[in-house]
């Protein structure tokens, strides 16, 4: 009986590894019935959200006025005060290089279209992210005459030069012939990266400087991906603060936090980011992110709604702020030139040794395989690689059930000698296993040496944008799910389709469990039903991973028929059970020597034994 202790200990750290990452995901997934009682009005919310632009909670709007109409221009005008000295236009203005284009409207001088040149969604639609009023930009402030404005709501005038071969757009409100506030950008050449200054000038006796200038940015996710729920669950609002510090919104539910000395705000799209850099830092931000994801649809268009809002300091009655845009990948190759700025901290890599290995192992390894091999095949290479590093890790645990295997005899015997005293059978099995230098839980050992690895893999495929669109085999895209079928229906938490490489890797697994656990497995009071689990995991892995990265898959698959393949090998050419039996007898004749702690355990059992005497007689 005592021989599958090893399995299940094995097992059990297994099931809890599964056990966490479906909690991480699926802990705040709505019942059946929240979602039927809410769904009606969901819908109407998200579909306001979607047609509706994003306002300022505290500033009165200013409405669109005919640009035709000489009174509604002079109206508009009037409602602004001294900013009404620009002329209204709707004029949009195009900055572009080989890598991005923006275009910047001459209402509120913000970016109304920022779009990849060489990226596509999955059905081959120029990949966005500030297109059709999704994103809005502006400076609340006060004047001196006491009017509330916001900058999204004034006219700017343009004015393109060139400067040390970058583009430099200049877009500049005016109240006066050399009164204004300026949003500067500058384009480089191949760059994703745009440098934005804020200043003002001559705007001293204009602006009340004694109240709050606020910046307010605000961005709705555009959905990229096959599967809603599951870019969803990569795309999040990271910031850097207090000198490096990285942080995080909830993924899952709505989030507000307030932040000091915020270095930079990334609002994450899974593969793609819109990043706002500051140079001197936020003093402080109010940070905010809004799911608009409740369930899986083909018809939703968007997945968060983010937003920030900072107050930005006057100088000398003056604004003077020097920023970055960035709008591109989440591509650690790409954002690795950004040095300066640690904009790859906003990569998802995972949290501390995960995190390490994905950054500094995985990630170049992968990159480095992918140089010259297939991206499929660099993924099974690497398994390959990193399954035989763990070998040994296997030759240990595989080791550890050999021998109690050997013991089993010997155990079942004291089983039935002690079987009517539970504290006596315990310290004779204790006695058994430190004379034959077996350690009832040298299995766990093995399972939790390869935890990092597998989480850190797990977090890996699904977000590294070197795997985006790249195929193999019947996968078209290696970091979203493979289909070998579509469904006429949708089964709850499988989904309305058949992924190929979830069901092969549960097929790997449930042979791969089928060897270390045994088809005859007692069930002992008090543990799990193991035949009920070697079931239960090929089947959690098939319906868990039918919605994830296909690479993923690919790996498991792949590293579970390695592993099956090195425990064959390990028990048909290296362990010996005649040699690990004899080698056990030697052990039990050598004078074990005890450690304090094993000392201080026997005594304390041997305590008990007496007492327990004792109260009999």
């Amino acid at each position: 009986m005592e021989e599958k202790k090893v399995d299940i200990n094995s097992i059990i750290g297994f099931v809890l590894i599964f056990g966490i990452l479906i909690f991480m995901f699926y802990q705040n997934r709505p019942t059946p019935e929240e979602l039927a009682a809410e769904k009606a009005q969901q819908e109407q919310v998200a579909n306001e959200e979607s047609n509706e632009a994003l306002p300022s909670e505290n500033v009165a709007q200013t409405p669109e006025i005919n640009l035709q109409d000489s009174t509604a221009v002079a109206n508009y005008q009037g409602k602004i005060g001294a900013f009404g000295y620009t002329q209204p236009s709707d004029k949009i203005t195009k900055l572009e290089n080989k890598l991005l284009s923006l275009d910047i409207s001459n209402k509120g001088g913000q970016i109304v279209e920022a779009r990849m040149k060489q990226f596509h969604t999955y059905d081959s639609i120029p990949v966005y992210l500030v297109h059709e009023g999704n994103a809005s930009f502006g400076l609340n402030f006060t004047t001196s005459d006491n009017r509330v404005l916001n900058t999204k709501d004034l006219y700017f005038e343009p004015s393109v030069t060139e400067s040390n071969g970058n583009t430099v757009l200049s877009m500049k409100a005016k109240a006066g012939p050399n009164k204004f506030l300026e949003y500067r950008y500058e384009m480089r050449e191949d760059d994703y990266l745009v440098d934005f200054t804020i200043r003002s000038q001559g705007l001293n006796g204009i602006i009340d400087g004694t109240r709050p200038i606020d910046l307010e940015w605000s961005l709705k996710g555009i959905r990229h991906n096959k599967s809603v729920e599951y870019e969803n669950k990569y795309t999040e609002l990271t910031y850097n603060h207090e000198d490096g510090k990285i942080s995080y919104l909830s993924l899952t539910s709505d989030d507000e936090e307030e932040e000091e000395d915020v270095k930079w705000l990334s609002y994450r799209q899974h593969f793609f980011s819109s990043i706002l850099a500051n140079k001197n830092n936020f003093k402080n931000a109010t940070l905010t992110s809004k799911n608009l994801v409740e369930e899986e649809s083909k018809e939703t268009k968007f997945t968060k709604l983010f937003g920030a809002s900072a107050p930005l300091e006057l100088t000398g009655g003056e604004l003077a702020q020097n920023m970055h845009w960035y709008y591109g990948p989440t591509d650690v190759e790409v954002l690795n030139q950004y040095e300066e700025l640690g904009l790859d901290d906003s990569i998802p890599f995972g949290w501390g040794i995960f995190g390490w290995l994905n950054r500094y192992f995985f990630t170049p390894f992968y990159s480095f395989l992918s140089s010259f091999l297939p991206f499929g095949v660099a993924i099974i290479v690497m398994t390959i690689l990193v399954r035989l590093a763990m070998s040994p890790v296997t030759y240990k645990s595989y080791l550890s059930q050999a021998k109690m295997k050997v013991l089993k005899p010997e155990l079942a015997e004291l089983g039935e000698k002690y079987k009517d005293n539970a504290m006596k059978k315990q310290q004779e099995t204790m006695k058994l296993y430190g004379k034959a230098g077996v350690s009832p839980m040298s299995g766990c050992v093995p399972a939790l040496l390869q935890m990092p690895i597998f989480y850190a893999l797990f977090m890996f495929f699904p977000t590294s944008f070197a795997l985006r669109q790249k195929a193999f085999l019947w996968a078209d895209d290696l970091s979203s799910y493979d289909v070998v079928a579509n469904l006429p229906f949708e089964i709850p938490f499988y989904g309305d389709h058949v992924s190929l490489f979830p069901i092969l890797a549960s097929v790997a697994i449930f042979f791969y469990m089928t060897m270390t656990t045994g088809q005859n497995m007692p069930q002992q009071p008090g543990m799990p039903n193991m035949k009920f689990i070697m079931y239960l995991m090929p089947l959690m892995m098939l319906f868990f991973f039918n919605n994830y990265a296909s690479g993923l898959s690919l790996y498991y698959f792949v590293s579970n028929l390695i592993t099956i393949g090195i425990m064959l090998v390990i028990k048909n050419f290296i362990l010996d059970d005649d040699k690990i039996h004899a080698q056990i007898q030697e052990n039990k004749k050598k004078p074990k020597k005890e450690n304090k702690f094993q000392k201080k355990m026997r005594e304390m059992m041997e305590q008990a034994e007496e007492q327990k005497k004792t109260g009999r007689k």
